[in-house]
Parts: structure tokens; C-alpha cells; sequence
């Protein structure tokens, strides 16, 4: 039952990549039968992920302006960050102690950043771009030799450890610097073997052709006195720690969720016990969290509403299909199905596997971002335009 009038109100809370990519597939799929409402924290969308190549002057994170990207879409943009749902009445609060009303909702506000491992630097994204190449200048200094990436256990996204483990041998050899000793602790089997084989095998002998050592089944607990603590094993020596967060949802009242505020949903983002709320990318319980997945579970979820709204199309459930391009002297393109019964169906190769070609594999956001890159701008250029947190 309608509660808003006229069209099915959609509300999809959220400023990232699972809250794009489910407006402009909804817009797309949905043929107008929805009127669809951006709530967001910020004023901008932030396309994080090439934050790793930015202090190596080879990237740069780009912002778009949320307004804008919701405009286009035909949809309305507010300014609120999530804290309570009211299923009952259909409603949500805000931050701001706000409300806005639904037919369906959409919660992908994304996980938090969380130090995981003491004493280390914790490269959490562009926040951290500054004390990274801070770092860089100590080893072209001769102030830092011996680095080790740290990837913690728990829920986190590996790819950028490599990233920046990669980059900076790049840098060390542009810089002549063969003194400096790079070297990944990992509690993984073996580099990225969530990509399967293939991938991780191109992974380490990329990693051996750089001259970075790997330590692998190793988790990484404390960087303290020049010594990586770790388990199992003896302590790693250090000059400096670099290591990723661990993530952890959003605390939500009225949403069901797991210890770390993870949210379950079914194979259609469907949350468990809620009528119409819908939930995709890093919130969710889906252990890899990944922009490109997000996107296909924001796929799954709009098919969904698009069908319940009358739009002549078939949901499909969110089969995971993770594509991730690993940044370092040059691209590699890395694949792999995370369904199960398909056996290992792991691809690597420089030549782009998905189009367009972008960090972040999108079906619907990735040609509409392509579309508005003219209105795209970097940290430097947007300083008089950063976002604002309500």
C-alpha cells in the first residue's frame, strides 16, 4: 500500500556507490514509475578508489556533485545522515532529527574505517594521502629503509594494500633507491586468493618481479619499537607499518543487525523482517566489500522495486561477480565468479575484462559517471566546494 500518494516514493540513503548505481538503474529500469529520493550526508560523491595513486602524482580523486548526478537521474537530493528506521510508519529519521517518508527504502550507507592494527599508519583513503607521501619523501630521504604493508584480519578490501605496495617499488626504482625493503604480512594464503588462481599467481609474481616480500597466513596485531608483532610467528622488523582498517557497519535503531552493524538480506537485498527496506553494498553482511559488488547487489535490489512497481522486468538475485584493477607500473585486470559449484574460474591480463575500463565496475553508474565527467573535480580544485556533513 502506497503511503506517500501517487507514485511509489523510493528513498535511498546513502552517498556512495551502492546509492548511485540503485538510482540511476532504477531510472533506468524503471521507466518513470518511481519518484526516487537521494538522502546523503555529503554534498559530494567521492570515487574513492583511486586515492592510493594520489601520492604518487598519478591519480586523483575525483568528486562529483550529488545534487547534479540526482538531477539527471530525475531525482530529488536531501541533505541527512541515517540513524533510525521506523518500518511502521515508513519513515526515517535523520541525524538532524528529520524525517522522510517511503514506499521503499534503500540503506546503503556504507561501513566505517577502524584502526586495526596499533602503531601502524592506517591508509584508510584520501584522508591519509598527506602522511603517505610524507612517507614517501622519509625514504627518498634515507630517513625510512625497511615498510611493511600490513593487511589485518577481518572484514576489510585487500586490493589497495597491494596498490600501494606496488606503487611505491615503482617509486623506489624511478628514484634509484635499491637500499629500501618493502615486504606484505598477510593472513591470507596467498596474495588476493580471493581472486582466484589465476590472479593471485600474477599477483605474486608480480610482487617477486618487484623484489616485495610476502608473508602470507601471517596476521599483523601491533607495530611497536621497529617490530611488526604477528601471529603466528616472530616479529617482523619495521621502520614503518603501513596497514589497512578493519570496516564495521552503521548502527541503525529499528534495522536488524549483526554484532559489527551488518545487515542480512536475501539474494534480493530484501532485509530480513522488514516490508519494503531494501540493503546493498558495505552495510550488508556480504563478507568482501567492494564497490564493484556493491553495485551489482544495488542492481539486484532495483530490479526488485522496479518489478514490484509495475516495470516489465525479471528480478534477478545478486550473483556476485568480483572485477577489480590492480593499480601499479602498468594495469592488471583481475576476475572471478564468487558463486559456488563453478570452480576456479580466475582471469588475469592486462587488456581491460569489463567496460567501461573503470577502478570501479558499474553497470549503470559507470557510463553515467562517464557521462559527466566534465563535471568531475579534484581535491585541489573543489577546496572552495567541499562537502558538509549535516
Amino acid at each position: 500500500m502506497l503511503r506517500t500518494g501517487g507514485r511509489p516514493h523510493v528513498l535511498i540513503a546513502g552517498g556512495g556507490v551502492a546509492a548511485l548505481e540503485a538510482m540511476v538503474a532504477l531510472r533506468r529500469i524503471g521507466e518513470e514509475r518511481v519518484d526516487i529520493e537521494l538522502l546523503s550526508p555529503d554534498l559530494d560523491f567521492f570515487y574513492r578508489p583511486l586515492s592510493v595513486a594520489e601520492p604518487f602524482g598519478v591519480g586523483e580523486v575525483l568528486r562529483f556533485d550529488l545534487a547534479t548526478l540526482a538531477r539527471g537521474c530525475g531525482a530529488k537530493h536531501s541533505l541527512g545522515a541515517l540513524v533510525a528506521v521506523y518500518p511502521e510508519e515508513r519513515c526515517v529519521r535523520t541525524s538532524r532529527n528529520a524525517t522522510f517518508g517511503y514506499d521503499a527504502l534503500v540503506i546503503a550507507v556504507g561501513a566505517r574505517p577502524r584502526e586495526a592494527v596499533r602503531g601502524a599508519l592506517t591508509f584508510r583513503g584520501e584522508a591519509d594521502v598527506g602522511l603517505f607521501g610524507a612517507l614517501l619523501g622519509d625514504l627518498d630521504d634515507g630517513h625510512v629503509r625497511r615498510v611493511v604493508f600490513a593487511l589485518p584480519g577481518g572484514v576489510t578490501w585487500p586490493l589497495p594494500l597491494y596498490e600501494l605496495a606496488l606503487l611505491t617499488a615503482g617509486h623506489l626504482a624511478r628514484e634509484g633507491n635499491s637500499a629500501a625493503e618493502l615486504r606484505i604480512v598477510t593472513p591470507e594464503h596467498a596474495p588476493l586468493a580471493l581472486l582466484g588462481g589465476e590472479a593471485s599467481e600474477a599477483v605474486t609474481a608480480l610482487l617477486a618481479d618487484r623484489g616485495i616480500g610476502v608473508s602470507t597466513s601471517t596476521y599483523p596485531d601491533e607495530f611497536e619499537d621497529g617490530e611488526l608483532k604477528v601471529v603466528p610467528g616472530t616479529p617482523v622488523p619495521a621502520d614503518v607499518v603501513v596497514a589497512l582498517p578493519r570496516l564495521r557497519g552503521v548502527p541503525l535503531a529499528g534495522v536488524p543487525r549483526d554484532e559489527d552493524f551488518f545487515v542480512s538480506t536475501d539474494s534480493s537485498g530484501r532485509v530480513a523482517g522488514l516490508d519494503d527496506v531494501f540493503a546493498a553494498g558495505d552495510i550488508t553482511t556480504f563478507p568482501v566489500k567492494q564497490g564493484g559488488l556493491a553495485a551489482q547487489q544495488a542492481d539486484a535490489v532495483a530490479e526488485a522495486i522496479a518489478a514490484w512497481a509495475g516495470a516489465p522486468v525479471s528480478p534477478r538475485p545478486f550473483d556476485p561477480v568480483l572485477r577489480a584493477l590492480l593499480l601499479g607500473d602498468s594495469p592488471l585486470y583481475l576476475r572471478t565468479e564468487l558463486g559456488g559449484g563453478r570452480g576456479d574460474t580466475s582471469t588475469a591480463g592486462d587488456e581491460a575484462l569489463w567496460w567501461p575500463p573503470a577502478k570501479i565496475a558499474a553497470r549503470y553508474l559507470g557510463p553515467y559517471l562517464a557521462e559527466h565527467a566534465g563535471l568531475a573535480y579534484g581535491p585541489a580544485a573543489g577546496s572552495a566546494h567541499s562537502s558538509r556533513r549535516p
